[in-house]
């Protein structure tokens, strides 16, 4: 459910409602103001490709072939296994063309100044080890559902 008091931010120049700072282990988007649980934080722009051999290490998938490669603030987002926001789209007809509307949710209450972090959710063929320091750190960069399926060598590591 988004929240009807929150206005979503296109731009962090011209509605800095995010900021993106160094972090330790590279560059990452910040909260500039409180966010509650279910607002927008803001709207993913980007340019679309419609090419399943497409990959980048910023690129979101949005179903079918099609992916978005999203534009600063947003494509400098870190993983966490414990996220506090995540990329979410309105489902579209199956037979409509149309590519969905990206958008940040937050999944709980953000403190202005916190970093913003989603679930990458890679498959296990791509996982590599995490660091996020979350409580619940699964040890990989991987969906839930394929954390099984690391494949041995990486398994042996965890």
């Amino acid at each position: 459910m988004l929240n009807s008091e929150t206005s979503p931010t296109t731009d962090c120049e011209s509605d800095p409602a995010v900021n993106v700072q160094s972090t330790p282990i590279g560059k990452g988007v910040f909260a500039d103001r409180e966010f509650r649980a279910h607002d927008v934080i803001g709207w993913i722009t980007g340019k679309i490709h419609d090419d399943p051999e497409y990959g980048s290490e910023y690129c979101i998938d949005i179903g079918g072939t099609a992916t978005l490669e999203p534009d600063a603030p947003f494509r400098f987002l870190n993983h966490c296994c414990e996220p506090n926001s995540q990329f979410t789209w309105d489902e579209l007809e199956e037979d409509s063309d149309a590519i969905p509307e990206v958008y940040l949710l937050a999944l709980r209450d953000i403190e202005a100044g916190e970093q913003l972090t989603i679930d990458y959710n890679w498959a296990a063929d791509c996982a590599i080890p995490c660091h996020c320091g979350a409580e619940t750190c699964r040890g990989w960069i991987v969906t839930l559902d394929e954390i099984d399926q690391l494949p041995a060598k990486k398994q042996q590591a965890r």
